[in-house]
């Protein structure tokens, strides 16, 4: 690494601590070219994406300075290509020297941030768990929580906020069963969960979020090596064999995070488009329909954004352009689903989105997910088929600049 790239690195990094010291959306979004914000960007439910006719460009150049190059990348094919491309693209922060000195140690945990061979060997650990074979024992549980936190909505004075009451407890208690993790825990784990996907606060708030995360899940970790139990935590630890606590800390933290602050997004919003569209409530109660409306919207809502960043291994060609290790490259999956020049017909196929990612790194929890989409969506009009929002539907607020989209608040009367 030459004089220039540890200059670059020193002079990065003192902006990032002012920029966090100073706090702020000013300060922080300062660093950020306004491509990569309009990534964020979103008009409701809906992308700020051209019209049809005009597609994304496939790849766009978004100069972070400081000799750092991004790259975003936003055509379906393209995309596919940087995500399953793992001998190409690698996922590890570290290979970046501004990051990796920046980190100062930091451990960001889970499958998504790592690199073979280690990736390869921890997806294989949690594989036979999430597959539709694995899952077939938490369904009768997922249909527990859901039922039972529909009953306390129903004994809450009116409105209710579906979001607090609703789309963040039935993933928390689900992650929570699958896991093996305590109740009295549960509070704690979706507010660090939530603050690591909120650009807004800033990297040391996204850091503190990780580091108290892992501290809570390492000692959970420790404590299974005497008498491992039969849920994930003590599966992890009995496969895991030759894994330190640490190690076993940041995959238990990926598991937890990919499938609480994701699916919390998807049920709020999708709540939302359950209350404004009737031919949806009567998909979602159907039996033979139900299964499409949440592939549907999957794809319509991409409450993951972008994947995680990747970062060329080598100099390597991008579409049109040349992209050189040390850069960054992000895919825009909401753009990729929407993308224009795709026919409805296409992008709307059965499971033929991008919204749980693709390749190696696609996510392992997606059975998972549409398990208690499919139950949630179904009993929530089962349960109140006259539900509808409290508010003007122009008064809905959502988050501004999250990396996973979703809803600060959705108050709905029941009856």
């Amino acid at each position: 690494m030459g004089l220039g790239s540890t200059l670059s690195g020193r002079l990065l990094r003192a902006r990032l601590r002012r920029a966090v010291r100073r706090g702020g959306d000013a300060a922080l979004l300062e660093l950020v070219p306004e491509p990569l914000t309009d990534l964020f960007r979103r008009d409701g439910l809906a992308p700020l994406v051209p019209p049809r006719g005009s597609p994304w460009e496939g790849v766009t150049p978004a100069p972070l300075g400081f000799g750092v190059n991004l790259w975003l990348v936003n055509s379906p094919d393209l995309v596919r290509h940087v995500l399953a491309a793992e001998d190409t693209f690698g996922n590890d922060p570290a290979r970046l020297p501004f990051m990796g000195q920046f980190m100062r140690g930091q451990v960001l945990g889970g499958l998504g941030t790592c690199d073979p061979p280690l990736h390869g060997r921890l997806r294989r650990i949690l594989a036979p768990e999430f597959t539709a074979r694995g899952l077939r024992h938490l369904e009768p549980r997922i249909r527990r929580i859901v039922d039972e936190q529909l009953d306390l909505m129903a004994g809450r004075p009116q409105p209710v906020d579906l979001l607090e009451a609703f789309a963040w407890p039935v993933p928390a208690r689900t992650m929570c069963e699958l896991l093996g993790i305590p109740a009295a825990h549960r509070t704690d784990f979706q507010r660090l969960s939530a603050q690591r996907f909120d650009i807004i606060p800033g990297l040391d708030a996204l850091f503190g979020a990780v580091s108290s995360s892992l501290a809570r899940l390492e000692q959970l970790i420790a404590d299974e090596r005497g008498d491992p139990g039969n849920r994930l935590l003590g599966t992890m630890v009995t496969r895991g064999t030759g894994l330190d606590d640490r190690t076993l800390a940041g995959l238990a933290d990926g598991v937890l995070t990919g499938g609480l602050e994701t699916t919390v997004g998807m049920l709020a919003l999708g709540a939302l488009v359950l209350l404004r569209d009737p031919r949806a409530r009567e998909r979602a109660t159907d039996s033979r329909a139900v299964d499409g409306l949440v592939e549907d919207l999957l794809r319509r809502l991409s409450v993951v954004q972008v994947s995680f960043p990747r970062y060329p291994l080598r100099a390597c060609r991008l579409g049109d352009h040349r992209v050189s290790e040390g850069d960054v490259v992000i895919c825009s999956l909401l753009r990729a689903n929407h993308d224009t020049s795709t026919e409805p017909s296409q992008a709307r196929a059965s499971r033929h989105h991008l919204a749980f990612g693709h390749g190696p790194h696609r996510c392992l929890g997606a059975e998972l997910a549409r398990m208690e989409l499919r139950i949630a969506y179904r009993r929530l009009v089962e349960r109140f088929p006259r539900m509808r929002l409290a508010i003007d539907e122009h008064e809905v607020p959502f988050h501004r600049l999250a990396m996973v989209y979703g809803l600060q608040r959705l108050p709905v009367v029941l009856r």
